[in-house]
């Protein structure tokens, strides 16, 4: 499990997959429409939803001549939304250490 895991985690630790997911936590998408959204070539971002796929956090769907893509668990995003507050509180508590320190320095 352990393995699978970290599977998981290293499919979600790049800035194109992270905004691939961003185009699809609205709901199922064709590649057509994901790859002008993220700015990448084809056959890159093909690539990094076929990691995605493999790691079990996308589906995908043939419909016709096109590939639909899909989140394959809605818990996925909350993951990704449970960090980005967890950065933000970090970055606020930073901040407030920070503007605290320099207060005491005048």
């Amino acid at each position: 499990m352990t393995g699978k895991k970290a599977r998981a985690f290293n499919a979600l630790a790049h800035p194109l997959r992270l905004k691939i997911l961003e185009k699809l936590r609205v709901g199922p998408c064709c590649v057509c429409k994901i790859i002008p959204y993220v700015g990448g070539e084809q056959s890159n971002v093909s690539h990094h939803l076929a990691i995605l796929r493999n790691a079990g956090i996308v589906r995908s769907e043939k419909r016709g001549q096109e590939v639909w893509y899909a989140v394959a668990d809605s818990r996925i995003i909350k993951l990704i939304d449970l960090m980005e507050i967890c950065i933000l509180e970090n970055l606020k508590k930073s901040r407030d250490m920070f503007d605290s320190l320099m207060k005491s320095m005048q």
